[in-house]
C-alpha cells in the first residue's frame, strides 16, 4: 500500500512528506508541521535572503557578530567538520562560485582567477567563540553543504510529535524517516544518481537518513575531463577522477551528507574513506 504523500516546494528542491497510513487531513497536518521547518531554516540560513544571520554575517566587513543559539550549535558543528577532514569540508569556500560556474559548459576558470580567492576560505581564518564570530573582510559563510540535511532531520523530528503515524521527508533526494513502516517493514527508496544508463541505487530505510553527492547535475566538462561541482577549499579546484554520485544511510541526514560530500573531495579515493569510516554507501562510477 502507498502511502499518503504531501508536496512543496523549498531550497530549490522538490520535497515529499509520506505519511503511512494517513487520512487527508493528517497528511495536510503533518505536511505543513514538515513545510514550515523546512522553510524556517531556509529563512534563516539561506544565502540567497537579505536581513537574516548568514547575510549578516557575509555583510559584516570584518566586524564581530553575535548569533542566535541554533547557529551557534551549526558553527560549532562546522568547526568540528573541519577538523575531523582536515580541512576538506569548509563552511568558508562558497566564495570560490564567484570563479566557478557548474552549467555544464567548458568554462573552467583561470588559476589566476581561483588563486585570488584562496585567501578569502579557510575556517582557520575565523574567530569563533560562541556566540561571537568574526572573519576577515570579503570571507563568507555558506551552509549549503550541510543545511538542506539539517532541515530534513529537524522536519523528521517534528514530524514524529506531530503524528504516531510513520513519516519520511524528502528534500530533493536527502531524507529521513521516523522509523519503519506501519507493517515493520523498511521503506524502500529508489535513488535518482541522475547519471544516465546507470542502475537506481534501493535504499531500505528503517531509522535514520540518506543523502547523495554528485556531479550528475552541476559540472563542467572541458578536454575530456569532468570537474564535478564539489570543490576542496584547500586548493580552490573541483576533485577529478571519482564516483559520478555518492549515496550514504547513516544515523542522520546531516551525517549522510557529510559523509557522502567529503567522500566525493577524495576522488578516487572515495570508497577508501568510505570503507575506513564504515559508512552505508552506493557508489556510482
Amino acid at each position: 500500500m502507498d502511502a499518503a504523500t504531501g508536496r512543496f516546494t523549498a531550497m530549490a528542491s522538490p520535497c515529499e512528506v509520506l505519511v503511512d497510513g494517513a487520512d487527508a487531513a493528517e497528511l495536510r497536518r503533518v505536511t505543513r508541521v514538515v513545510e514550515t521547518e523546512v522553510r524556517r531554516i531556509e529563512q534563516l540560513w539561506s544565502r540567497y535572503r537579505e536581513g537574516n544571520v548568514v547575510h549578516r554575517i557575509n555583510t559584516a566587513g570584518g566586524r564581530a557578530i553575535t548569533v542566535d543559539d541554533e547557529t551557534a550549535q551549526f558553527l560549532d558543528y562546522a568547526a568540528h567538520l573541519h577538523a575531523w577532514s582536515d580541512g576538506l569540508f569548509d563552511v568558508t569556500s562558497g566564495v570560490l562560485r564567484r570563479a566557478w560556474k557548474f552549467d555544464g559548459s567548458d568554462r573552467v576558470p583561470a588559476q589566476s582567477q581561483v588563486d585570488a580567492l584562496l585567501p578569502l576560505v579557510g575556517w582557520d581564518k575565523v574567530s569563533w567563540q560562541s556566540p561571537v564570530l568574526q572573519m576577515p573582510m570579503g570571507m563568507e559563510i555558506d551552509f549549503g553543504g550541510i543545511g538542506k540535511e539539517y532541515a530534513v532531520d529537524r522536519a523528521c523530528a517534528l514530524a514524529r510529535y506531530a503524528t504516531s503515524l510513520p513519516v519520511l521527508v524528502n528534500c530533493g533526494g536527502d531524507l529521513a524517516c521516523t522509523g519503519p513502516r506501519a507493517n515493520g517493514e523498511p521503506w524502500q527508496v529508489g535513488i535518482d544518481t541522475g547519471v544516465p544508463g546507470a542502475a537506481t541505487p534501493l535504499v531500505k530505510l528503517s531509522q535514520g537518513g540518506v543523502a547523495t553527492s554528485g556531479d550528475a547535475n552541476r559540472f563542467l566538462l572541458k578536454d575530456g575531463v569532468r570537474y564535478p561541482h564539489v570543490l576542496d577549499p584547500r586548493s580552490g579546484w573541483p576533485v577529478t577522477g571519482g564516483p559520478r554520485a555518492i549515496t550514504v544511510a547513516a544515523q542522520t541526514c546531516t551525517e549522510a551528507g557529510v559523509l557522502s560530500t567529503v567522500a566525493l573531495l577524495h576522488g578516487a579515493g572515495a570508497e577508501e574513506f568510505l570503507n575506513d569510516n564504515d559508512a552505508d554507501s552506493s557508489l556510482t562510477w
